[in-house]
C-alpha cells in the first residue's frame, strides 16, 4: 500500500478516533489508553509518517530490524517497545535500547534485562506475556504461574513490572473477544489485590482493539489499521 503523509495522518486519525469511541463507550478516558504503533517490516519513512502524524510510541517484534530503525531516529522523543519472543543473547540490546518490554515470560530473562539495564537508565518497564488460549509455537505463561513470576520480577533492580500482555488467537465475535481480554484484567487486579501496584493491560491489535479497550486495555499494538497489510 502506498504510504503518503496525508494518508498516513488520515489512518493515524481513524484509529485514534476509533480508540477514543471505543474508550467512551466504556466509560474510560481515551487519554488511558496509549496506541503503539507496530512497525514489524515497515520502513523508516512509515515511521517518520506516523511519527508526524503524532504517534510517539513504536512497537517491534525483531531486534536487528529494530534497533537499524532506532539508530535512523536517534535523538527523536520516541519511545520503543520491544513485543516479540525473547532470546536470551538478545537481552543486552534490549537491556539498553528499549523503554519497554512485553513479551517477558521467564524470570532468566527478566533478571538478565534488569542486570544489564544501564544504570544511568530510567528502569525498563515490563510485562509478562500470559498465554490465556493455548498456541503451539507461541510464547507466554499460563495463569497458574503468573503470580509467582510476578513476585519474582518485583524484586529486581533496574527494572519495573508494569503489567500483563496477551496475544489471543482471533476470536469468534466481539463477546468472544471480551471474554479472553477479561481474564487478564482479572488476573492484574488479583496482583493488585496481593500487593502489586500494575497499571498496564497491554492487549487488542488491528482486529480485536475496541474489545481490548472495553476490558481495560491500556496500551494497544496496532499494525495493519495504520498501515496496511505487508
Amino acid at each position: 500500500m502506498l504510504i503518503s503523509p496525508q494518508n498516513s495522518t488520515l489512518h493515524v486519525q481513524n484509529v485514534r478516533s476509533r480508540i477514543r469511541q471505543a474508550a467512551v463507550a466504556a466509560g474510560r478516558d481515551p487519554a488511558a489508553v496509549t496506541l503503539v504503533a507496530v512497525t514489524k517490516a515497515q520502513t523508516a519513512e512509515s515511521i517518520r509518517l506516523a511519527a508526524t502524524a503524532g504517534v510517539t510510541d513504536f512497537g517491534e517484534n525483531y531486534l536487528q530490524e529494530a534497533l537499524a530503525k532506532m539508530d535512523q531516529f536517534a535523538g527523536q522523543a520516541l519511545r520503543w517497545h520491544f513485543i516479540g519472543g525473547i532470546q536470551s543473547n538478545n537481552t543486552r540490546a534490549m537491556a539498553e535500547r528499549f523503554d519497554w518490554v512485553h513479551s517477558i515470560d521467564r524470570l532468566n530473562i527478566a533478571r538478565r534485562l534488569a542486570e544489564q539495564r544501564p544504570f544511568h537508565a530510567a528502569p525498563l518497564s515490563l510485562c509478562i506475556q500470559v498465554e490465556l488460549v493455548p498456541e503451539p509455537n507461541k510464547g507466554g505463561v499460563i495463569p497458574s504461574e503468573v503470580r509467582q513470576l510476578a513476585d519474582a520480577i518485583a524484586q529486581l533492580p533496574k527494572v519495573r513490572l508494569r503489567g500483563l500482555m496477551c496475544v489471543p488467537p482471533p476470536q469468534a465475535d466481539a463477546a468472544a473477544e471480551r471474554g479472553v481480554f477479561a481474564r487478564l484484567r482479572v488476573l492484574l487486579e488479583e496482583l493488585n489485590a496481593n500487593g502489586h501496584e500494575l497499571d498496564t493491560l497491554s492487549m487488542g491489535m488491528s482486529g480485536d482493539f475496541e474489545s481490548a479497550i472495553a476490558e481495560g486495555a491500556t496500551l494497544v499494538r496496532i499494525g495493519t489499521a495504520l498501515f496496511g497489510h505487508r
